[in-house]
């Protein structure tokens, strides 16, 4: 074939028109790119995908929400990538979703502040509230959207008069440092004197007996069981020592506290030489402590116990370790069991007390707008109706001196959380891989083996020989 100087022209516009249609096309496919978002997950189950549960509860926040992500770089640790990608998720459904990193080894004011403890932390903010996310993922982050979502307020009601700790207090003894925190999570704090008001507020959300120091008067301890009677919650924080007055309280409620202090030898693991004080590391399955992880301490508490026959259902959710016990001598000098007269743990810190509450009870301060609408919701004759109680053998473990210790201010908004309803989570089903294990049988694995360890070595060895001889006989 003869190429003259058209051909070559021809072959050469070919070439450059090839040229220029491909650059278009690149150009027009990052264009698109750039202006379309086109995503498939084709993992098992849509791992990475958002459960409609959380699709529709985005659809339901109305204005931006900030996430800050407390978080060391990325050449430190993975966190920042995990979050990105979980976030980048919500932010397909929400875009002023907004996040910020924080390194908290740069700014540990910040940090500090905020009241961080993991690498990994998320505080979300919503029109003036906050909620922290400790380990994020679809669950946890979705339920503090829901929380933040929430429109009513939960009114926390003190009991005054008898010398208890004050939620607006700045005393090391009160509780100013605990009601601030919460106030954030749409909690509001009141205080009501029994004997000047004759009643508890119609819209109490959580009651609360905070250490008094003298006597309550029987008038108001039967306001207390009136209240109790219609189906109100209580939070319930005795220290060592006398009732106060409440024995019937305790009685009403089937309860009992031990003789003395707990002793705790476990606390010199955290260099505390005090014996007065208790540890616990370990927690039951209960709403109260899911997921929950953390230390937490208790200064001179008192074991308390209930009676199998008193009507509720108990959990002891706060449990010392083996080796602690109840002193019913003095705290001085070396102190040490006592057979017969100490009282043996593990001991109970906390109860946490549940009944079906009387057709009378008052609603839950709760809104039922809570979930989104197409989320499985309980009725309030199936859910609302629950009645809770608190009672705790320690109240020092919330106040402004302890606070900061360890899980102590989680497990207080926890108690109160769970006191006042506001568990119900949004379910987000576990999505995890499916399990592709191959099981065989006996007569499977033999097949196998024959196959790979006989029969295709075999194969092999005929194929090469048959091949070799054919080329040795040209």
């Amino acid at each position: 074939m003869q190429v003259t100087q058209k051909s070559r022209l021809q072959v050469r516009i070919q070439y450059y028109v090839f040229v220029v249609l491909f650059m278009l096309a690149i150009g027009l496919l990052a264009w698109l790119s750039n202006r379309y978002s086109i995503e498939a997950d084709w993992t098992a189950n849509s791992r990475n995908t958002l459960s409609q549960a959380s699709i529709t509860l985005l659809q339901r926040i109305d204005g931006p929400v900030k996430i800050t992500a407390f978080a060391a770089d990325a050449e430190v640790s993975p966190a920042r990538d995990q979050i990105r990608d979980i976030i980048r998720r919500y932010q397909k459904h929400k875009p002023d979703i907004e996040l910020d990193f924080v390194n908290p080894e740069t700014d540990p004011q910040l940090t500090r502040d905020m009241g961080i403890r993991l690498d990994g932390e998320l505080v979300v903010e919503y029109q003036g509230r906050t909620e922290h996310v400790q380990r994020p993922n679809e669950q946890t982050l979705t339920n503090a959207l829901q929380r933040l979502l929430r429109s009513g307020e939960r009114n926390v009601v003190f009991v005054t008069g008898h010398g208890e700790r004050n939620p607006n207090g700045n005393a090391n003894h009160d509780l100013g440092d605990f009601a601030r925190n919460l106030r954030e999570k749409g909690f509001t704090f009141s205080t009501v004197n029994l004997i000047e008001k004759k009643a508890i507020p119609d819209d109490t959300a959580v009651l609360v007996i905070a250490g008094p120091q003298v006597n309550y008067l029987p008038g108001e301890v039967e306001l207390i069981k009136d209240y109790l009677a219609a189906g109100g919650n209580l939070l319930w924080l005795h220290e060592p020592g006398e009732l106060k007055g409440l024995a019937p309280l305790a009685e009403y409620l089937g309860v009992s506290f031990h003789r003395g202090m707990i002793v705790d030898p476990t606390t010199q693991l955290l260099r505390i030489d005090n014996p007065s004080f208790a540890l616990v590391t370990a927690y039951p399955l209960h709403p109260i402590t899911s997921d929950f992880s953390f230390i937490t301490i208790f200064p001179q508490a008192a074991g308390v116990k209930f009676r199998a026959d008193n009507g509720w259902i108990v959990t002891e959710f706060l449990t010392t370790a083996d080796g602690s016990w109840s002193e019913t001598g003095p705290l001085m000098g070396s102190v040490e069991y006592n057979e017969g007269q100490d009282v043996p743990g593990p001991l109970a810190i906390g109860l946490a007390m549940t009944r079906k509450a009387p057709e009378t009870a008052p609603a839950d301060a709760a809104p039922a707008d809570a979930a989104p609408a197409d989320t499985p919701e309980a009725t309030p004759a199936e859910e609302d109706r629950e009645q809770r109680v608190v009672v705790m053998g320690d109240g020092d473990f919330i106040t402004n001196a302890f606070l900061g210790n360890q899980g102590n201010q989680d497990m207080g908004q926890n108690i109160l959380n769970w006191l006042s309803h506001d568990d119900r989570f949004i379910a987000i089903p576990v999505r995890a891989a499916p399990d592709t294990t191959l099981t065989l049988s006996m007569t499977g694995w033999g097949v196998l083996g024959l196959l790979f360890l006989i029969v295709l070595p075999v194969a092999l060895l005929v194929t090469g020989v048959t091949i070799w001889l054919r080329r040795r006989k040209r």
